[in-house]
Formats: C-alpha cells, structure tokens, sequence
C-alpha cells in the first residue's frame, strides 16, 4: 500500500478508533490514487488558510478550528461556488481535496469554488488527567437542523467576513465521510435553502443516533431539490449499530424511489477514506455536471398517496406577523386565521388580501366556523370559548371557563377542544354546556373529528401519537388509542399541532418534520415540505373545492394546491371509503 500522507493515515486511523475498529482491519484495500491528486507543475495553485478557532454558541463550549480554501482564481467580485467538508484538514488532505481542485478548477470541469474544511467541536479537558467531551457523533450522527444552523448562522457568516461566496444554494456542495458523510446529507436535507449537492463516502446511515430512519423519510418526504453521490464498500463495518453497506444500498434504494438526482459507485473496500478519495474526481465531475444549470427536484415514479400536483408548491400569502395560528375556512372558502401575540384576526378574502378582522382578542388560538356561519374562537387569555357574527361586528361568549388551545366544531352545533395546560380534552353541547371528556394526554393540541364524525383524533405535541377517540351519542369518548404513529424530531417530540382532514378519511397533522399525513389506519404515508424553517402551528382546507392546503407557519401564511378535497367539520358527515389495510 502506497502512503498518500500522514494526514490521509491520520484520518483512517482515528476513523477506525470512533467505530472500534482496529487499523489493521481498515487498511485492506488499496485504490489508484487519481491522476487529479497529483501537482502539475503550470497548474495555479491556490492557498489553505488556517487554523482558525472557532467558538460555537449553538454548541455551548465548544472549541473546533476550520481551514479556508482559496482557490488561485478567488476574485472577490465574483462570488464563487462553496465546497464545506466535514472532519477539517484531515478530511480534506486525506481525499487530496485541494491539488483535485486546483487542477480541476483550471481545467474547467468544475467552477471556481472556495472550500471551508471544518473540524466537528469538543469541549476542551479541564486538565491533563481527563478527557475532552468529543461532539463528533452528537454533531454529526444525530438528526434535526442543529448542524445546519450551526454552518448557516454562525461559521459561514465569520468566514464570509473574510472571503465572499455564493449565497445560491445550487452553488454549494457539502461533503464528508462516515459519520461526517451523514452530517452532510442532513444538513441538505434540513436546508436545501442553502446546501444542495452531496458528497457522501462510507455515509453513517446506521443507528448510532438515528440515521436508519433516513431511507423511511426520503421515500415519505415530498422530494427535495438535492444532487447526491454515494460511495461504499461491500466490506465497510457491520457491527452493533447495523451495515453501512446494506444501509447505503437502502439509502441508494430510497433516493431512486423518491426522484432523487443520484449516483453511486459500489466496491469491496472497507472504512476508510481510500475508495472515496480514488474517485473524488468523478465524484465533483457527476455533482457540478452541467453548471451552472439549476438543479431540479425530482418526482417518485409511484406513491401509496399522490397528493401532489405537477409545478404546484407552497406560495406566501401573507408574512410579517408574530406567530400566526387557527386557520378556519368559512363557506366561501375565505381564510381566517389568528396572530396570537398581537391579538389580532385576520381574513383572506377570494382575491387574496388580507384584512383585520377582529381586534383585541385575548391571546385567541384556534378557530373554527360552526353551522350557524359564526366564527368559533379559543380566547385563551379569557378562558373563553366566543363566537363571532360573520361580519366580525360582533361578539358573544359561548363557552366559560376553559383555556382551550383548538377546537372542531360539528354539523349539530356541538363540538371538543383542548386545553393543553390542564391536559383535558372537552366536549361542549349546541348551547355552550361543557364537560370533560378525558385527561391525561401530555400536551393535548390539535383536534379534528373524522369525515364522518363518528371518531376524534387529538394531536399529542409532546409524543409521537395522534389519539383516536370514539364518539358516543350523547358526546363522550370512548376508546382512546394510541393510533395515528408520527415521524419525532432527535428529542422524541412529533411537535404535532393543529390538523385537517380529507374525504379519503386522511389526517393532516403539523409538526415538527412538516404536515404529516396520516391514512386510515394512523400510518404516515407522506410528509409534504416544509415552507420555511418555523413552526407548523396549523392546516386547513380551503378554496371553492376545498382543495387548497393553507398553513399557518411562524410568522407567515402558505396555500398550496393538492390533489385532494378537504372536509368541514361542522357540515354534514361525509362517508369515507374502506382502507387499504
């Protein structure tokens, strides 16, 4: 075997200690070092700047040093393309990163990009007799935008104090191997607004933390505007935490399901960095292929659901807000929806605009029409449950003495709300008499009934489940479970809130990952994107035929039109068709 450098043994080695390996084991295999690697003598060549120190917030004290690439053809005027890589200098010197993109930049096969390689961040040992906390795996394996935001919000801004490069997305390729590859594809993942071509070798898509659900999400995912390239080898690990091997094929597998632009290259090698450093050049070729042409989001060949509607995506309705939430649909289709801090209603009209509709409404929260063509509104600050006459002039208190958070209300006049604070889901009569109907939930949210108001679905924003409820005929529940099963977040909370429900007897649920959408039997069959990086609080149907989703998302309103007919609660029950069990 040929040493390439002591930073390339350097990187196997300490591969091989974080995934108790030994180096014997890691070093087999031998690969062709490309004829890109090599220094050409007329070549320009361009500078590695660095180390710097770098103190994250976002991860409370740590330390970790970056290296800033600057290619000979750097001219601040043009901001270039951006190429991150995970595990710093030794990553990067282990592939030969900077001689390939020297001499790939000067002949053009790739466009000029600037290249930050960063190190994962430990907190520093308080002495010489202990350890420092290493954050490789917790930054790395773990799952959620955390990372992302770390790259977004606080390394990219200090390193383009320095250096310009490009803000486009399609411009910017992220990078990594091992555990440092699965670090790449979910920063794309969760932020496809700022990386979007992946370079991922040995990718860590195993249960260290998570990442065996990765190919479960991209095949339920709707499709992201991601170019992927993956590299393994048929003798890489397989030990507690399952085969990288086997789970890379699964992630290859889910990607073409999905539509995803993707491309492998399979071997017998093992973990390390050999097989992918020997085809890095056909690697960055296939990735920057055809720039500076926009990438493109791909289509599955077939769903369980096709919810989805060609050249049809979420658009801004209205922004600006403090936290916008209760989306209801009245019988013109018109949107009504709350901004909570400022105590405010507003309406979407047909045309698009946006009015005020109501004023000081107490902290109001979820709304809903009623069959008297009234608009239902939690007052929580009040502990009220009021309604408003259609025009707004008007207001009447229905229910007294409930900080409710959401509330559905049916075709006879009757209907449930929760009150997350008490952990109570209440039912109220045609004349505003309450009683409680069950307790116990961590944080009951979001509540809708399904198309034929025969059963209640709650949301759980602390757990993973939607409860289904019967409904008896004098208005109490019973047989409560556990049934709709939700994709969580790394810290075990599906963020379910609000929810919809469609004549197929599907269930929309905000949350955390995106509106889920659950069938019949309480399975996730689609998960639609996410409109921005905020809070899902909402969802409801709107439009003339009820095909329009409209979503409530931080400070923002998004519609979208699907292929699907929503229902209204408080018309008469509609009968869905038996499941596909």
């Amino acid at each position: 075997m040929k040493c390439r450098s002591l930073c390339a043994c350097l990187t196997v080695l300490i591969a091989c200690v974080l995934c108790d390996i030994s180096s014997a084991a890691a070093l087999q295999d031998t690969w062709p070092i490309p004829p890109e690697a090599s220094e050409v003598a007329d070549v320009p060549k361009g500078k590695v700047s660095g180390p710097f120190e770098f103190r994250s917030q976002l991860f409370p004290g740590t330390v970790r040093k970056y290296w800033v690439y600057i290619p000979a053809q750097y001219d601040p005027a043009k901001p270039p393309a951006l190429m991150i890589v995970q595990d710093g200098l030794g990553m990067a010197n282990g592939w030969k990163l900077p001689t390939i993109l020297d001499n790939m930049i000067h002949a053009g096969q790739i466009p000029v990009q600037l290249g930050i390689f960063v190190d994962h961040g430990q907190v520093p040992a308080p002495n010489d007799q202990s350890q420092p906390r290493f954050n490789r795996s917790f930054e790395y394996d773990g799952l959620g935008d955390l990372y992302a935001r770390f790259l977004i919000e606080e390394l990219l801004p200090e390193v383009a104090g320095k250096w310009k490069f490009s803000e486009n997305p399609d411009d910017r390729c992220i990078a990594g191997a091992s555990s440092g590859g699965i670090c790449a594809f979910n920063a794309a993942w969760e932020r496809p607004d700022a990386f979007r071509r992946v370079l991922c070798t040995i990718g860590t898509f195993v249960s260290l933390r998570g990442g065996d659900q990765f190919p479960a999400l991209v095949r339920k995912v709707e499709p992201k505007p991601l170019r992927v390239f993956l590299q393994d080898g048929s003798n890489d690990l397989d030990i507690y935490a399952g085969s990288w091997w086997h789970a890379n094929q699964s992630m290859l597998s889910a990607l073409q399901y999905a539509g995803y632009d993707v491309h492998h290259i399979w071997g017998d090698g093992g973990h390390n960095a050999k097989h992918g450093a020997a085809v890095l050049p056909d690697a960055l070729r296939w990735l920057w292929r055809d720039y500076p042409a926009p990438l493109k989001t791909g289509k599955a060949k077939e769903r369980r659901v096709d919810l989805m509607i060609d050249g049809e995506d979420w658009q801004l309705v209205s922004t600006g807000h403090s936290f916008t939430e209760g989306p209801a649909v009245n019988s013109d289709g018109e949107v009504f929806f709350t901004d909570i801090p400022k105590n405010l209603i507003h309406k979407i009209s047909a045309d698009g605009k946006v009015s005020v509709f109501a004023e000081d409404t107490a902290g109001t929260n979820g709304l809903m029409f009623g069959p008297d063509g009234k608009l239902y509104g939690c007052r929580t600050n009040d502990a009220q449950i009021v309604r408003y006459s259609p025009d707004g002039k008007s207001m009447e208190v229905f229910v007294e003495g409930i900080k409710a958070n959401d509330l559905v209300v049916l075709a006879d006049g009757s209907g449930y709300c929760t009150e997350p604070v008490t952990k109570n889901v209440w039912h109220f009569s045609a004349t505003g008499e309450k009683s409680k109907v069950d307790s116990g939930i961590e944080f009951p949210n979001g509540v809708i009934t399904s198309p034929d108001q025969t059963l209640l679905n709650v949301s759980d924003t602390r757990g993973r489940f939607v409860y289904s409820f019967h409904i008896e005929p004098d208005g109490k529940l019973s047989s409560k479970q556990k049934y709709g099963w939700l994709h969580v977040t790394d810290d075990l909370q599906s963020g379910a809130d609000g929810m919809a429900v469609d004549t197929a007897g599907r269930i929309y649920v905000t949350t955390a990952m995106g509106v889920q959408v659950l069938d019949q039997l309480g399975r996730v069959n689609f998960i639609f994107g996410k409109p921005k990086a905020a809070w899902h609080s909402n969802v409801v149907f709107a439009g003339v035929d009820r095909d329009i989703l409209v979503l409530t998302c931080g400070d923002s309103v998004y519609r979208r039109k699907i292929r699907a007919t929503g229902v209204d609660p408080w018309k008469s029950p509609v009968a869905p068709p038996k499941p596909g069990l």
